[in-house]
């Protein structure tokens, strides 16, 4: 929590392999925690094609900043393997393993220029911004070039 600054912050949910699935931007003053639950939402309304029913993940790693009780229970509720790091009891050398994913993915996010630095004044602008180049780096992937 950025304690009443303005701007906003990128939250990403990607994949095992660093790809972005879902991209959310919020206020910069809300808390990391809040974020989670309409991105989580949002992941589980797509659709699989090849087993024609919703795609749900098998694990939820996150660190600490998402840890409280509620948000566990939340999660498990949604039959979704819970990996919070919790405060106090977890290392981050522990979850290292798996966190380097996803700042690998925010680092292709914050690759384009857009996303750097915000210009954009509408949230909504920044937001098309943002799954764009989430849909670029898939793209890219697709075709075997390094992001």
């Amino acid at each position: 929590m950025d304690r009443g600054k303005p701007g906003s912050k990128l939250h990403v949910l990607s994949d095992r392999a660093g790809l972005p699935l879902v991209a959310g931007v919020p206020a910069g003053n809300c808390h990391d925690s809040k974020g989670l639950r309409p991105l989580v939402g949002a992941l589980l309304t797509k659709h699989d094609p090849h087993r024609g029913r919703p795609w749900k993940p098998g694990k939820l790693h996150a660190d600490k900043a998402y840890d409280n009780s509620p948000l566990r229970r939340w999660v498990r509720g949604k039959l979704i393997g819970v990996r919070i790091a919790r405060k106090g009891v977890d290392t981050s050398q522990r979850l290292g393993r798996h966190r380097w994913v996803v700042e690998r993915t925010m680092s292709w996010l914050t690759g384009y220029r857009r996303l750097t630095i915000r210009h954009e004044r509408r949230h909504d602008l920044f937001l098309a911004s943002t799954t764009l180049a989430a849909a670029l780096i898939c793209f890219k992937r697709l075709r075997g070039h390094t992001t």
